[in-house]
């Protein structure tokens, strides 16, 4: 089966969540080609992505309150931009007990396909497999379809757009942009796969 290399999409120090590393389908579901995905949580030099307080456990918080909120997303691979999306909103982030209710209404977002999960994104068309960056900050996709891109350009910016419950990244690759019946193509990053809760410093290349 055909895995595509990808350079880390981001610098400084980010969090792996849901990492194949660790289960296929790495999200628990194969639903829109996700059984490779893997997400990237920004996190500070604590290896936080907020600090934690009786508050945030109780309320929703802004996503300005993370440490990569804004954090700038890059290129991880040669290729064409095929598909943007950049205009939902950055939600207030839930942990804590708002996790628990957010939790609870994951069936009504899916029903309403795969663009209301992902929220803001971009799909890079590479040799035939298309790499997407999702959730991404509103308004600050600074690439358009047709633009070629290389390793380590500037794509957008870390956002909590769509099915996310604090500021990251998910990424995953497909074989075909009907998201719907796309099948999911595996993925790994040079240094490795990284495994659940692993701190990865990324740097431009």
């Amino acid at each position: 089966m055909k895995v595509v290399e990808l350079d880390y999409p981001f610098t400084g120090l980010w969090a792996a969540r849901n990492s194949p590393a660790n289960r296929v389908p790495s999200h628990g579901t194969r639903l829109f080609g996700s059984s490779y995905a893997i997400d990237f949580v920004p996190v500070d030099g604590d290896g936080r992505s907020a600090p934690i307080t009786l508050e945030s456990l109780l309320r929703s918080e802004p996503p300005q309150r993370f440490a990569g909120f804004g954090r700038a997303v890059l290129a991880p691979t040669h290729g064409v931009v095929v598909a943007i999306s950049d205009g939902e909103p950055d939600h207030h982030a839930r942990r804590g007990l708002p996790s628990i209710g957010y939790a609870l209404t994951q069936r009504s977002r899916a029903s309403h396909g795969w663009p209301h999960l992902a929220g803001n994104h971009v799909f890079i068309d590479s040799d035939g497999t298309y790499i997407a960056l999702c959730h991404l900050q509103r308004n600050s996709i600074s690439v358009q379809v047709g633009m070629e891109v290389r390793r380590g350009d500037h794509v957008a910016r870390c956002g909590n757009s769509g099915n996310s419950t604090e500021p990251h990244l998910h990424v995953q690759a497909v074989d075909s942009l009907n998201i719907a019946d796309a099948n999911a193509v595996p993925i790994t990053f040079r240094g490795g796969i990284p495994r659940n809760g692993e701190i990865i410093t990324g740097s431009a290349r």
